[in-house]
């Protein structure tokens, strides 16, 4: 009996799309959600916003050796690229500890809480979530006015519906995650509103609820 050849036919293109890789794990939003929960609870709760939107881009672009390598044009985009104080500040809070780089144009940090393994998925998707979290804190206005603005663009956006940019959450959460007391988070949404960054928001006293909608545009 003869041999049989068995020749390796092209993969049909629908058959080639079902192989590639697919994300593992919540989607971008829902990664940048959980991670600034994480910090709200992991970041001394005088952490300044400058710190905290540092170590949100590190949470996210850390490796399972639990190093990160944060490129000096993230620090450009989010106006931090001459800033020492964040990288002192979460040194001091023995979050992360700053280590030599290789490279000119990247800072290099070992983190220190080993309770970020739990919060990391594949590379790619921590990566994709690390842009969709820049891109929400980098808008030009938000950099116009600072740190703190530009955190609580990245809060409200991680926390809104995609489809129309509203949201729904707790006054005393976004304080804390932003790192500002509860008492001056009105004067930080009337800021964000007045540049056009958030299109309207309203509060309840009583149940401590926050309401609120996106501009067009983010």
């Amino acid at each position: 009996m003869p041999d049989t050849v068995l020749a390796r036919l092209p993969l049909h293109p629908t058959a080639a799309r079902r192989h590639r890789r697919r994300p593992k794990g919540p989607g971008e939003q829902t990664r940048v959600r959980e991670i600034l929960s994480y910090l709200a609870a992991a970041l001394p709760a005088d952490t300044s916003p400058a710190a905290r939107l540092l170590a949100l881009q590190c949470a996210l672009r850390v490796n399972t050796t639990m190093h990160v390598r944060l490129p000096k044009g993230v620090l450009r985009s989010l106006r931090l690229n001459a800033v020492q104080d964040p990288w002192r500040e979460l040194e001091r809070a023995r979050w992360l500890r700053i280590i030599p780089a290789t490279g000119a144009n990247e800072v290099v940090a070992e983190l220190l809480d080993a309770a970020l393994l739990g919060q990391a998925p594949a590379r790619p998707d921590r990566m994709r979530a690390a842009d969709w979290a820049l891109r929400a804190s980098s808008s030009s206005t938000a950099r116009a006015i600072g740190p703190l603005p530009q955190l609580a663009s990245a809060y409200l956006a991680a926390h809104a519906d995609p489809q129309d940019g509203s949201g729904l959450g707790e006054l005393d959460q976004m304080a804390r995650a932003c790192g500002v007391p509860l008492t001056e988070l009105p004067t930080l949404l009337d800021q964000l509103a007045a540049t056009g960054l958030l299109r309207s928001w309203q509060a309840c006293p009583d149940s401590g609820d926050l309401h609120w909608t996106l501009a067009y545009g983010w």
